[in-house]
């Protein structure tokens, strides 16, 4: 079992790295396979709506970024942590930029295994998590809870070390996260299949 952690912040190191670290110090703990991938060093451009992706094997016409790079290993992950500082209430923009073209061009998210956490000095994070949780909740990936909500308070990484129920939040996320892994292979294991999905019906508001 493996999951990918996704740092959102434009720093490498920072104050959302450390919660995602502590994160996934929990996941290897648990016997999970982990992998940290820093997605946001440059500015990443939008999604514009080509739809490009469906004829390019759910791959973005877009190569120059970690995009296509995060869908490849995707294919081989049970899981998937976002985590982002919070910018005017929601996440980072070139991370959001990243999530849509992600999220729209790929295929495959369907019960993996999802959670997102997010950094600030202050407020605006229930904002922000509700803006992440949302990708999960409509690509059909059930989310694994912790005891609060999922954040870390601090303007430096100094500060999240400080902030003890948030670190102790982190834990419970990556331990919750294993057991659900856990048990979604158990269920595998002993025979119990995955939810039949039904062809997708794609209306609007006039017909």
């Amino acid at each position: 079992m493996k999951v990918l952690l996704l740092n959102g912040s434009p720093r490498a190191r920072g104050c959302t790295y450390t919660a995602l670290a502590e994160v996934e110090r929990q996941l290897v703990l648990e016997g999970i396979e982990t992998e940290l991938i820093h997605v946001c060093a440059r500015p990443v451009r939008g999604c514009i709506g080509c739809g490009r992706c469906a004829v390019n094997q759910h791959r973005c016409v877009f190569g120059d970024d970690p995009v296509n790079t995060v869908l490849d290993k995707l294919e081989d992950a049970d899981g998937l942590v976002l985590g982002s500082p919070v910018y005017y209430a929601s996440a980072n923009g070139s991370f959001s930029a990243f999530l849509d073209r992600l999220f729209y061009a790929g295929t495959g998210f369907s019960h993996k295994v999802g959670a997102a956490v997010v950094s600030a000095r202050r407020a605006g994070t229930t904002a922000a998590l509700d803006q992440l949780n949302k990708y999960f909740s409509i690509s059909g990936m059930p989310m694994a809870p912790s005891q609060y909500w999922n954040m870390v308070h601090g303007s430096s990484p100094e500060d999240v070390q400080k902030d003890e129920e948030g670190l102790q939040i982190m834990r419970t996320l990556g331990k919750n996260m294993a057991w659900m892994l856990k048990c979604i292979e158990a269920g595998r294991a002993a025979g119990v299949p995955l939810p039949e999905e039904e062809p997708r019906l794609r209306t609007n508001f006039i017909r």
